[in-house]
């Protein structure tokens, strides 16, 4: 059994407040757009990263962490990429990706909206936990956690706080 914090879009953010959302959790998983190299050394410092590029993550980054990752955590399959649509409207080249890899859970950042959903048609989880950093256009900062207990995702929790709060 894992507990699982996902975050995306911290643009550079890795504060104290997110710190106390994640201090619990067995591994932190980053949908992109981390913002430095230097950001995702704290966030692994911190607890164990999985993580990849973002659009705006360029150079060492796209060096060090993939556009996208597959994984399985516990019983579980996990495909993460930073722009990954959603059900029924996934990016370019997503769709071949699922089929590939049959995942039971998708995790995509990049819009900013938090967004869990279930896909009836590839049979998975889809989690947007929309950006937990500062910058962009959203108006609250959002993160996600849950437990994977075999081939179980439960326990689901998001945490919200003000941008600029």
């Amino acid at each position: 059994m894992l507990r699982i914090g996902v975050i995306s879009d911290t643009h550079g953010c890795f504060d104290e407040t997110l710190r106390n959302f994640l201090r619990d959790v067995d591994e932190i998983w980053h949908a992109g757009d981390i913002g430095s190299l230097e950001l995702a050394d704290q966030i692994a410092a911190f607890k164990p990263l999985k993580a990849v590029y973002g659009n705006i993550d360029g150079g060492v980054m796209r060096r060090v962490y993939e556009e996208f990752t597959w994984f399985r955590c516990e019983e579980v399959t996990v495909l993460m990429t930073h722009i990954g649509g959603y059900p029924r409207h996934y990016a370019p080249g997503v769709v071949q990706r699922i089929m590939g890899c049959k995942p039971k859970l998708f995790i995509a950042g990049h819009s900013h909206i938090l967004k869990v959903i279930y896909d009836p048609i590839y049979d998975l989880l889809h989690i947007n936990p929309g950006a937990a950093g500062r910058s962009g256009f959203h108006k609250l900062r959002t993160a996600v956690r849950f437990t994977i207990d075999g081939a179980e995702i439960r326990d689901m929790e998001i945490g919200e706080w003000p941008k600029n709060g």
